[in-house]
């Protein structure tokens, strides 16, 4: 039997991968490449772009084809079968790409190019792509003794299982425990679509009443509306005790050791380069210059939000002590009381909007906003090979040209791990018989699924979600680069790389916009002029907040990452400081929230959280031109587009916000949109 994965394809072969599949094919790349790779050393003529970069770029293109559809399904429809495959690669994928970073004669014919006479003839974006992989193989220890490089590979193999295990154990924790509930009257105040859908959950597990699971839609969903205090406590500590040490399942999924393992892996890695923490090492291929220049923006951006964030909170107090008598605020009556008082103060709410963004208006109208901005036309491929019913596939074009592709996975279910995330299926590149492949996305998302007969409705929350992952697709989708490595938000600095996400967000909350984005699921109705403007009014109800929360974590990844001792740091003892010093509002003592804080144990952000607050202020920069010239204004979005989505990794990202801003950004624009005085 064929292998699919091995196996040229347009589009992934979701249908045709079985488990049994991913190793053999997995381990036949690996030793073709590594041949391959071994004879292109061998040749010292090898010093051209197309004879060396060319050969390996479809090297890596293959293998990351072969990958790709095996790591989204892990992610999307995960399996024990396909989990034990998966996790017999990763290690196998860590040694291959260590001994590539390590891989001295591929160091020297780099080298060799860069400094031949043929580097000057090369465009902008092949020069950055020869000096970004002289900086990754520094990165990767090219200059180390062969002792110590043995132990860097040790490490990044290791640290490759393990926050694969962190995910597993979220995972896990996750779908490990549920409340049944029997008592109809602990139901009251949730919306129908949560009561159906939790009356759905109990009956695929053949039990009486409703049951509510961890992921997000019915946990939120609880905590927002639920009038039992009592369940909405023990849904919080549940959750918030996910894969720890505490909670109703303490100990099952604990992350607690596989954390400061990672912890002491990153520390020793950072060191073994030469490097003063893992903070530092982080930086060398983003924009931030210094630790110092991270810590003091995010403290002051704390200090600027503090005032405001503490009357917040002081309303709310006040109103919950006003309402039920509630002499103390707990966690599970945060989102509850701000839910109340923003109704009360602005009477909208996230549960009112909801029948006006049913899913195919809202995708239509989001569409439409990408197609007026950036001038390209989206088509919905019915028949395709898929993994799961809920998956859609859109073909994008321009001038009647296709241009690339993009998949929607946008609802919660069991076996799918939660978040929102937009991941590369292929990249756009030149191949070697002169045609161009077209980039290929994977958008993800956990929205609650229609019921009974209705489309899925989404609160406004949700569309803005919906909104920046398509902003990291359209990145992904719309470059112009043909080289891989700078490719899409391939190269992209990573404090950048959510620059297009949170631009595109922008437009959730422009009337223009929501003109195009809603629509009664039954009637058709534009949302009344009445509630948006008190959506609108409503924007910047507890910014001050919110925004402490994100720099909560910010802070608290980069402190870790930038003073952590092995043997010595107590990771809780570092979250607790930060809370101490940043919120306003502490948590339980039991609460567990860096034991499911994936983004920095299991994904890219490890010292990188801050990211989405610096993006922030780039995209809030980008955006107040179209407040000036017009939202829609098609030369200013042809403008984004060709100075920062079609560049791809190819310069500076300062240098593409300046070429777009005619200037370096300014805090104030975020500041603004945040209401934040």
């Amino acid at each position: 039997m064929s292998n699919p994965l091995l196996e040229q394809h347009l589009l992934p072969p979701f249908s045709r991968i079985l488990p049994e599949h991913v190793e053999p094919a997995i381990d036949e790349l690996l030793a073709r490449n590594r041949s391959r790779i071994a004879q292109l050393t061998q040749d010292t003529e090898a010093r051209d772009w197309d004879s060396l970069i060319g050969v390996l770029d479809q090297l890596n293109d293959e293998l990351s084809q072969a990958w790709s559809p095996v790591s989204h399904l892990n992610s999307v429809m995960n399996s024990d079968e396909l989990r034990e495959a998966y996790n017999a690669c990763l290690p196998k994928l860590s040694q291959y790409y260590t001994e590539m970073g390590q891989n001295q004669a591929l160091y020297e014919a780099y080298k060799a190019l860069a400094e031949s006479d043929a580097y000057a003839g090369l465009s902008q974006a092949q020069k950055t792509v020869i000096d970004h992989a002289l900086r990754d193989f520094r990165l990767s220890g090219i200059a180390l003794p062969e002792a110590e490089q043995k132990r860097y590979a040790e490490l990044q193999q290791r640290l490759s299982e393990l926050t694969t295990k962190f995910s597993e154990n979220v995972l896990d924790a996750t779908q490990g425990w549920y409340k049944q509930v029997t008592d109809e009257a602990q139901l009251k105040g949730l919306p129908d679509h949560a009561v159906s859908a939790a009356k759905e959950a109990a009956e695929e597990r053949e039990l009486e009443g409703w049951v509510f699971t961890l992921d997000f839609p019915p946990y939120y969903a609880i905590m927002t509306h639920a009038e039992d205090r009592g369940l909405r406590e023990e849904m919080y500590r549940a959750y918030s005790t996910r894969a720890s040490d505490q909670g109703p399942t303490a100990g099952q999924w604990d992350n607690s050791a596989v954390m400061s393992e990672i912890m002491d892996l990153r520390v020793e890695l950072a060191k073994l380069l030469g490097f003063d923490s893992y903070a530092d090492y982080s930086l060398a291929t983003k924009m931030a210059q210094s630790p110092e220049q991270v810590v003091g923006f995010i403290e002051d951006l704390a200090a600027k939000s503090r005032g405001m964030a503490e009357r917040e909170l002081g309303e709310l107090k006040a109103f919950a002590l006003e309402t039920d008598g509630l002499d103390e605020l707990c966690a599970w009556d945060m989102t509850y009381y701000g839910e109340k008082l923003k109704l009360a103060r602005f009477d909208i709410s996230q549960q009112a909007l909801r029948p006006y963004f049913p899913l195919p208006k809202v995708l239509d109208g989001l569409f439409a906003v990408a197609g007026r901005l950036f001038d390209v036309e989206f088509e919905q491929i019915e028949a395709f090979d898929s993994w799961h019913p809920d998956a859609r596939l859109y073909r994008l074009s321009r001038d009647g040209e296709e241009i690339a592709y993009c998949y929607l996975d946008p609802f919660a279910r069991a076996k799918k791990r939660g978040g929102a995330w937009m991941a590369d299926a292929q990249i756009r590149r030149r191949l070697p018989d002169g045609s161009l492949q077209l980039p290929v996305a994977y958008l993800v998302c956990n929205f609650t699924p229609a019921s009974k007969g209705q489309p899925a409705l989404l609160t406004h929350d949700e569309v803005t979600t919906l909104f920046h992952e398509f902003g990291h697709g359209l990145h992904h989708m719309l470059t112009r680069m043909e080289c891989p490595d700078v490719s899409g938000i391939n190269g992209v600095a990573w404090d950048a790389v959510e620059l297009p996400s949170q631009f595109l967000e922008n437009w959730c909350w422009e009337p223009q916009a929501l003109a195009l984005i809603s629509g009664h699921f039954e009637t058709g109705e534009p949302l009344p002029q009445e509630m948006l403007d008190k959506m609108l009014a409503a924007k910047h109800f507890q910014s001050g907040m919110m925004m402490l929360r994100q720099l909560e974590f910010s802070l608290f990844d980069f402190r870790l990452h930038h003073q952590y001792e092995p043997g010595k740091t107590d990771i809780q003892a570092v979250l607790d400081g930060v809370r101490q010093e940043v919120s306003v509002f502490q948590p339980p003592r039991e609460n567990r929230f860096q034991h499911g804080f994936s983004h920095i144990f299991a994904g890219g952000y490890a010292a990188g959280y801050y990211s989405y607050k610096w993006a922030e202020v780039l995209s809030a920069d980008a955006f107040s031109r179209f407040e000036e010239e017009g939202i829609f204004n098609p030369e200013t979005g042809q403008s984004f587009r060709e100075s920062i989505l079609e560049q791809g990794g190819s310069r500076e990202p300062m240098e593409l916000f300046i070429a777009f801003r005619g200037r370096e950004p300014s805090v104030d624009a975020l500041l603004r949109h945040s209401g934040i005085e």
